[in-house]
């Protein structure tokens, strides 16, 4: 976040306005004072303000907040971001609410996908030490990996009755991973990944 320059009779009355504006609190500002001011003579013949400039603390949620707001905000969207990091992780959470979240999703998720890229490359940015933003909205997360893991077992049913392979259609590296993971203990069929991104996909054959 910018810095943004109060000024006031006083040191500390700049810093409680600048508390007002940045809607924070002590504890959540950093500031540098340009002009401690004076009271001047009389309190009125050579009186000057005292000017700071101030800003948030930064942290990761601040900043991950602001990029998705931003984004929604070009979108016409209105949604509510709901931000959980744990306790000494690294990870940040977020939840997406609103009314039209299949907007945000995309064709198997691959608008959420591109926005959790996007608010990791941003927020990676200021961040001292990696953080990983995981968004995700109505539980997509959950249904998708039960969808895949679905799928693949399907997939080996149909290797094991017809003796053939089946190739998937191309899919991200987690969802790769997710069929890979779902049938790597399968004792009759084994997987593997084939073609370049964007268009690399699951194989799954019978051992042999």
């Amino acid at each position: 976040m910018e810095f943004i320059e109060i000024s006031a009779k006083t040191v500390d009355e700049a810093i409680t306005e600048a508390l007002v504006k940045l809607g924070t609190t002590s504890d959540r500002i950093e500031y540098e004072v340009i002009e401690k001011g004076s009271a001047g003579f009389m309190g009125i013949v050579g009186r000057k303000d005292a000017v700071i400039r101030a800003r948030k603390k930064y942290t990761v949620e601040d900043d991950t907040r602001e990029f998705l707001n931003k984004i929604f905000d070009a979108m016409d969207l209105k949604v509510e971001i709901i931000i959980d990091r744990p306790e000494d992780s690294n990870i940040v959470n977020v939840e997406l609410k609103g009314d039209d979240m299949g907007v945000l999703i995309g064709k198997r998720g691959q608008t959420l996908d591109s926005l959790q890229y996007l608010t990791n490359l941003a927020v990676n940015k200021h961040a001292e030490n990696y953080v990983k933003v995981k968004i995700d909205t109505e539980d997509y997360r959950k249904r998708r990996r039960e969808t895949l893991e679905n799928l693949a077992r399907n997939i080996a049913y149909k290797v094991k009755r017809t003796k053939h392979s089946v190739t998937l259609e191309p899919m991200n590296p987690y969802e790769r991973r997710v069929i890979h993971s779902t049938l790597q203990n399968d004792k009759f069929v084994t997987t593997h990944s084939e073609g370049e991104e964007p268009y690399r996909h699951v194989v799954v054959t019978l051992k042999k």
